[in-house]
């Protein structure tokens, strides 16, 4: 069921979303070579506590931590490790789920490892742009697929890349998962109608390569890579439809974040 939040539920997961970016924005001081993706998750989850949230990823279907932090050619869903040391020039990113008081925040923040390639660099431009591509059209009136055609054609006809078909988007509130899918492709003025009062994700996942992933890694159940090994880029914001267009409710805006982060 699809449900249109009240101007409380929206201001709700507005102070979600800002702890949750600001998370991401301190995470630029500690994403250094040498470190473990383990230090990561304990920062991630010392941040979290101490801003009165709950990592609402931790006992999802089993997964046992805060964060997923994905390296290099690991798509999605990557646990962290403490055994994995983060090199010159990796591409690190990382996903997670809070809740303050009930309210959900959902956000994916890439991060360049010390000095990234030139081909690190473009693909974080690229995915980036993707990403605000989908979001100008997240308006009422438009259509789920609208958001999903022009992040593919940036993607892929625009950039030769390939456009992740197997993890999408998707509502979120009162739970992490909710309906609408949000697909990062298909057919411009198909699907869903978009309404004022829905709380969506939008979270494209970018390939070097082809778009296609791997299954499952065996050994922990989670790890999702490229299936060509290619290098693979994301970011995600939890975003507000309303009359005035869609309102990004994980902003790293710094006004944004100094409102609630007192």
């Amino acid at each position: 069921m699809i449900t249109l939040k009240s101007p409380r539920e929206i201001e709700g997961m507005r102070r979600a979303g800002a702890v949750l970016a600001g998370m991401h924005v301190a995470l630029r001081d500690i994403i250094k070579p040498g470190i473990t993706s383990w230090e990561i998750e304990r920062f991630s989850r010392k941040w979290i506590n101490e801003h009165h949230a709950k990592a609402e990823e931790m006992g999802f279907e089993g997964y046992k931590y805060a964060t997923c932090v994905s390296i290099n050619d690991e798509i999605c869903h990557a646990i962290p490790r403490k055994d994995v040391l983060l090199k010159d020039g990796d591409l690190v990113k990382v996903d997670t789920v809070i809740s303050v008081d009930g309210y959900m925040a959902d956000s994916a923040w890439a991060f360049a490892v010390g000095t990234p390639s030139d081909e690190v660099k473009r693909l974080m431009k690229v995915t980036k742009k993707a990403l605000d591509l989908g979001i100008e059209q997240a308006v009422v009136g438009n259509r789920i697929g609208d958001i999903g055609a022009a992040i593919q054609k940036y993607v892929e006809d625009d950039n030769g890349y390939g456009d992740v078909r197997e993890y999408v988007g998707h509502g979120i509130g009162p739970t992490m998962h909710e309906e609408p899918n949000v697909p990062h492709y298909g057919n411009a003025g198909h699907g869903l109608r978009l309404k004022a009062g829905m709380t969506i994700t939008i979270e494209p996942m970018v390939n070097v390569g082809g778009w296609e992933a791997d299954d499952p890694d065996e050994k922990d159940g989670w790890t999702v890579r490229t299936l060509d090994g290619s290098l693979s880029c994301q970011y995600e914001h939890t975003l507000v439809i309303t009359d005035d267009g869609p309102e990004i409710l994980t902003s790293q805006d710094p006004e944004f974040l100094a409102k609630y982060l007192k």
